[in-house]
Protein backbone atom coordinates (compact mmCIF):
# COMPACT_ATOMS: atom_id res chain seq x y z
CA UNK A 1 0.00 0.00 0.00
CA UNK A 2 1.26 3.50 -0.85
CA UNK A 3 1.85 5.68 2.19
CA UNK A 4 -0.06 8.96 1.94
CA UNK A 5 0.14 12.11 4.03
CA UNK A 6 -2.81 14.29 5.07
CA UNK A 7 -2.57 18.08 4.98
CA UNK A 8 -0.19 19.35 7.64
CA UNK A 9 1.88 16.18 8.09
CA UNK A 10 5.63 16.31 7.50
CA UNK A 11 6.11 14.05 4.49
CA UNK A 12 9.58 14.27 2.93
CA UNK A 13 13.18 15.28 3.50
CA UNK A 14 15.99 16.15 1.13
CA UNK A 15 19.41 17.68 1.40
CA UNK A 16 20.90 20.39 -0.81
CA UNK A 17 24.59 19.77 -1.38
CA UNK A 18 27.36 21.58 -3.31
CA UNK A 19 28.47 18.14 -4.60
CA UNK A 20 25.41 15.87 -4.78
CA UNK A 21 27.33 12.84 -6.03
CA UNK A 22 29.75 13.02 -3.09
CA UNK A 23 26.83 13.42 -0.69
CA UNK A 24 25.07 10.42 -2.21
CA UNK A 25 28.22 8.35 -1.71
CA UNK A 26 28.39 9.43 1.94
CA UNK A 27 24.76 8.60 2.74
CA UNK A 28 24.90 5.35 0.79
CA UNK A 29 27.83 4.31 2.95
CA UNK A 30 26.15 5.42 6.17
CA UNK A 31 22.56 4.23 5.68
CA UNK A 32 22.71 1.78 2.79
CA UNK A 33 20.71 4.05 0.50
CA UNK A 34 20.49 3.44 -3.25
CA UNK A 35 20.09 6.47 -5.50
CA UNK A 36 18.22 7.08 -8.75
CA UNK A 37 18.15 10.41 -10.59
CA UNK A 38 14.55 11.57 -10.89
CA UNK A 39 15.47 14.18 -13.54
CA UNK A 40 15.00 12.72 -17.04
CA UNK A 41 18.05 12.38 -19.32
CA UNK A 42 18.75 15.54 -21.29
CA UNK A 43 17.08 17.80 -18.73
CA UNK A 44 19.44 20.09 -16.76
CA UNK A 45 20.10 19.37 -13.10
CA UNK A 46 19.71 16.30 -10.94
CA UNK A 47 17.59 15.12 -8.04
CA UNK A 48 18.85 11.88 -6.56
CA UNK A 49 16.04 9.97 -4.84
CA UNK A 50 17.27 7.60 -2.14
CA UNK A 51 15.61 4.25 -1.58
CA UNK A 52 16.00 1.66 1.16
CA UNK A 53 14.63 -1.82 0.51
CA UNK A 54 13.22 -0.41 -2.71
CA UNK A 55 11.16 2.32 -1.01
CA UNK A 56 11.67 6.11 -1.20
CA UNK A 57 13.24 7.55 1.96
CA UNK A 58 14.93 10.88 1.08
CA UNK A 59 16.75 12.74 -1.70
CA UNK A 60 19.91 14.68 -2.53
CA UNK A 61 19.91 17.72 -4.79
CA UNK A 62 22.27 20.51 -5.79
CA UNK A 63 22.55 23.74 -3.82
CA UNK A 64 23.10 24.73 -0.23
CA UNK A 65 22.16 27.30 2.34
CA UNK A 66 21.53 30.58 0.52
CA UNK A 67 24.61 32.80 0.56
CA UNK A 68 26.62 30.42 2.75
CA UNK A 69 27.58 27.68 0.33
CA UNK A 70 26.99 24.99 2.94
CA UNK A 71 24.75 21.97 2.73
CA UNK A 72 21.37 21.79 4.49
CA UNK A 73 18.58 19.30 5.17
CA UNK A 74 15.05 20.37 4.22
CA UNK A 75 11.72 19.22 5.64
CA UNK A 76 8.53 19.20 3.54
CA UNK A 77 4.96 19.47 4.83
CA UNK A 78 2.13 17.85 2.88
CA UNK A 79 -0.59 20.23 1.71
CA UNK A 80 -3.78 19.77 -0.26
CA UNK A 81 -3.05 22.85 -2.41
CA UNK A 82 0.44 24.38 -2.54
CA UNK A 83 -0.77 27.63 -4.12
CA UNK A 84 -3.54 28.20 -1.60
CA UNK A 85 -1.33 27.34 1.36
CA UNK A 86 1.54 29.53 0.14
CA UNK A 87 -0.90 32.41 -0.30
CA UNK A 88 -1.71 32.24 3.44
CA UNK A 89 1.92 32.33 4.60
CA UNK A 90 2.54 36.12 4.42
CA UNK A 91 -0.66 36.95 6.30
CA UNK A 92 0.48 34.73 9.18
CA UNK A 93 3.88 36.44 9.37
CA UNK A 94 5.95 34.07 7.25
CA UNK A 95 7.67 34.54 3.89
CA UNK A 96 7.38 32.66 0.61
CA UNK A 97 10.97 32.50 -0.63
CA UNK A 98 10.21 30.47 -3.77
CA UNK A 99 6.77 30.60 -5.37
CA UNK A 100 4.85 27.38 -5.98
CA UNK A 101 6.08 25.44 -9.01
CA UNK A 102 5.77 21.97 -10.43
CA UNK A 103 8.54 19.53 -9.55
CA UNK A 104 8.05 17.45 -12.65
CA UNK A 105 5.21 14.93 -12.41
CA UNK A 106 6.03 14.19 -8.76
CA UNK A 107 4.16 17.14 -7.27
CA UNK A 108 4.11 20.87 -6.67
CA UNK A 109 6.30 22.65 -4.14
CA UNK A 110 7.07 26.03 -2.60
CA UNK A 111 9.78 27.23 -0.22
CA UNK A 112 8.87 29.30 2.83
CA UNK A 113 10.24 30.59 6.11
CA UNK A 114 8.27 30.93 9.33
CA UNK A 115 8.15 34.22 11.32
CA UNK A 116 11.22 33.17 13.35
CA UNK A 117 13.21 32.46 10.18
CA UNK A 118 13.06 28.65 9.96
CA UNK A 119 12.94 27.49 6.31
CA UNK A 120 10.52 24.73 5.29
CA UNK A 121 8.92 23.43 2.11
CA UNK A 122 5.36 22.73 1.00
CA UNK A 123 4.57 19.57 -0.95
CA UNK A 124 1.39 18.95 -2.92
CA UNK A 125 1.77 15.31 -3.94
CA UNK A 126 1.04 13.91 -7.35
CA UNK A 127 3.16 10.96 -8.43
CA UNK A 128 5.39 11.08 -5.33
CA UNK A 129 3.35 11.20 -2.09
CA UNK A 130 6.39 11.34 0.22
CA UNK A 131 8.60 8.97 2.20
CA UNK A 132 7.42 5.38 1.86
CA UNK A 133 9.60 3.89 4.59
CA UNK A 134 10.07 5.57 7.97
CA UNK A 135 11.05 4.80 11.56
CA UNK A 136 13.27 1.82 10.73
CA UNK A 137 17.08 1.80 10.75
CA UNK A 138 18.34 3.88 7.84
CA UNK A 139 15.07 5.79 7.37
CA UNK A 140 13.72 9.15 8.49
CA UNK A 141 12.40 9.27 12.05
CA UNK A 142 11.29 12.83 12.83
CA UNK A 143 11.87 16.44 11.92
CA UNK A 144 12.00 18.82 14.88
CA UNK A 145 11.41 22.57 14.87
CA UNK A 146 14.14 24.46 16.73
CA UNK A 147 12.74 27.90 17.56
CA UNK A 148 13.30 30.70 20.06
CA UNK A 149 9.54 31.37 20.33
CA UNK A 150 7.17 28.44 20.85
CA UNK A 151 4.04 30.58 21.06
CA UNK A 152 4.99 32.64 18.03
CA UNK A 153 5.80 29.56 15.99
CA UNK A 154 2.51 27.87 16.85
CA UNK A 155 0.57 31.05 16.07
CA UNK A 156 1.93 30.59 12.54
CA UNK A 157 1.90 26.82 12.03
CA UNK A 158 -1.34 26.17 13.91
CA UNK A 159 -3.64 28.05 11.51
CA UNK A 160 -1.57 27.07 8.45
CA UNK A 161 -1.44 23.31 9.04
CA UNK A 162 -3.85 22.55 11.88
CA UNK A 163 -1.04 21.75 14.31
CA UNK A 164 -1.26 21.45 18.08
CA UNK A 165 1.72 21.50 20.44
CA UNK A 166 1.61 19.21 23.44
CA UNK A 167 3.89 18.70 26.42
CA UNK A 168 4.27 14.94 26.40
CA UNK A 169 4.67 12.89 29.56
CA UNK A 170 7.47 10.40 30.22
CA UNK A 171 10.29 12.76 29.21
CA UNK A 172 9.08 12.87 25.60
CA UNK A 173 9.34 16.67 25.33
CA UNK A 174 7.12 19.00 23.31
CA UNK A 175 5.51 17.29 20.35
CA UNK A 176 3.62 18.65 17.34
CA UNK A 177 0.39 16.83 16.53
CA UNK A 178 -2.01 16.72 13.61
CA UNK A 179 -5.29 15.54 15.18
CA UNK A 180 -6.50 12.36 13.51
CA UNK A 181 -3.18 11.42 11.92
CA UNK A 182 -2.92 8.27 14.02
CA UNK A 183 -6.35 7.20 12.81
CA UNK A 184 -5.23 7.85 9.22
CA UNK A 185 -2.23 5.58 9.76
CA UNK A 186 -4.39 2.91 11.39
CA UNK A 187 -6.75 2.96 8.40
CA UNK A 188 -3.94 2.78 5.83
CA UNK A 189 -0.34 1.62 6.27
CA UNK A 190 -0.16 0.92 10.03
CA UNK A 191 -3.30 -0.86 11.29
CA UNK A 192 -1.69 -1.80 14.61
CA UNK A 193 -0.33 1.61 15.56
CA UNK A 194 -2.67 2.29 18.47
CA UNK A 195 -2.09 -1.11 20.05
CA UNK A 196 1.67 -0.94 19.50
CA UNK A 197 1.88 2.51 21.07
CA UNK A 198 -0.28 1.68 24.09
CA UNK A 199 2.74 2.34 26.32
CA UNK A 200 3.44 5.75 24.76
CA UNK A 201 2.13 9.12 25.99
CA UNK A 202 -1.53 9.79 25.01
CA UNK A 203 -1.83 11.29 21.53
CA UNK A 204 1.57 10.03 20.40
CA UNK A 205 0.09 8.44 17.26
CA UNK A 206 -0.87 11.94 16.07
CA UNK A 207 2.71 13.26 16.44
CA UNK A 208 4.37 14.55 13.25
CA UNK A 209 7.45 16.17 14.81
CA UNK A 210 8.94 17.81 17.85
CA UNK A 211 9.48 21.37 19.05
CA UNK A 212 12.59 22.52 20.90
CA UNK A 213 12.88 26.03 22.33
CA UNK A 214 16.44 27.15 21.61
CA UNK A 215 17.92 30.60 22.09
CA UNK A 216 21.50 29.92 20.96
CA UNK A 217 20.97 28.94 17.31
CA UNK A 218 18.99 30.20 14.31
CA UNK A 219 15.47 28.84 13.96
CA UNK A 220 15.46 25.78 11.71
CA UNK A 221 13.98 22.35 11.04
CA UNK A 222 16.26 19.50 12.11
CA UNK A 223 16.16 15.97 10.64
CA UNK A 224 16.62 12.73 12.61
CA UNK A 225 17.29 9.34 11.03
CA UNK A 226 16.73 6.05 12.87
CA UNK A 227 19.69 3.72 13.35
CA UNK A 228 20.05 0.32 15.00
CA UNK A 229 23.27 1.30 16.80
CA UNK A 230 24.07 4.92 17.66
CA UNK A 231 27.74 4.31 18.36
CA UNK A 232 28.25 2.20 15.26
CA UNK A 233 26.54 4.76 13.04
CA UNK A 234 28.61 7.61 14.50
CA UNK A 235 31.83 5.66 13.96
CA UNK A 236 30.86 4.89 10.35
CA UNK A 237 29.98 8.53 9.73
CA UNK A 238 33.39 9.63 11.03
CA UNK A 239 35.16 7.11 8.83
CA UNK A 240 33.25 8.53 5.83
CA UNK A 241 34.33 12.09 6.63
CA UNK A 242 31.60 13.41 8.94
CA UNK A 243 32.06 15.09 12.31
CA UNK A 244 30.39 13.89 15.50
CA UNK A 245 29.32 17.09 17.27
CA UNK A 246 27.85 15.45 20.38
CA UNK A 247 26.20 12.32 21.72
CA UNK A 248 23.42 12.07 24.29
CA UNK A 249 20.94 9.69 25.92
CA UNK A 250 17.41 10.21 27.18
CA UNK A 251 14.55 8.01 28.36
CA UNK A 252 13.72 6.86 24.84
CA UNK A 253 16.83 7.14 22.67
CA UNK A 254 20.58 7.16 22.25
CA UNK A 255 21.42 9.83 19.70
CA UNK A 256 24.30 11.66 18.06
CA UNK A 257 24.40 15.01 16.26
CA UNK A 258 26.47 14.72 13.08
CA UNK A 259 27.77 17.13 10.45
CA UNK A 260 28.22 15.53 7.04
CA UNK A 261 31.35 16.20 4.95
CA UNK A 262 29.74 19.19 3.19
CA UNK A 263 28.26 20.74 6.32
CA UNK A 264 24.67 19.51 6.66
CA UNK A 265 23.77 18.68 10.27
CA UNK A 266 21.43 15.85 11.22
CA UNK A 267 20.85 13.42 14.08
CA UNK A 268 21.03 9.64 14.21
CA UNK A 269 18.83 8.05 16.86
CA UNK A 270 18.71 4.56 18.35
CA UNK A 271 15.35 3.74 19.95
CA UNK A 272 15.89 2.50 23.52
CA UNK A 273 12.56 2.70 25.39
CA UNK A 274 12.50 2.02 29.14
CA UNK A 275 11.18 -1.52 28.78
CA UNK A 276 14.17 -2.41 26.56
CA UNK A 277 16.64 -1.15 29.12
CA UNK A 278 19.48 1.33 29.02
Amino acid sequence: MIRTYPHGVTCWIDTEQPDPDAAAAFYAGLFGWTFTDAVPPGVPGSYLVATLDGQDVAAVGPGGDTGAGTAVWNTYVAVDDADATAARVPGLGGTVTSDPEDAGPGGRTAACTDPQGAPFRLWQARRRPGAQLTNVPGAWNFSDLHTPDRAGAMAFYGPLFGWRDADMAQDAGVMIQVPGYGDHLAATVDPGIHERQAFAPPGFADVIGGLLVTADEPAHWHVTVTVADRDGAAATAERLGATVLRSAEDTWTRNALLRDPQGAEFTVSQFTPPDVGG
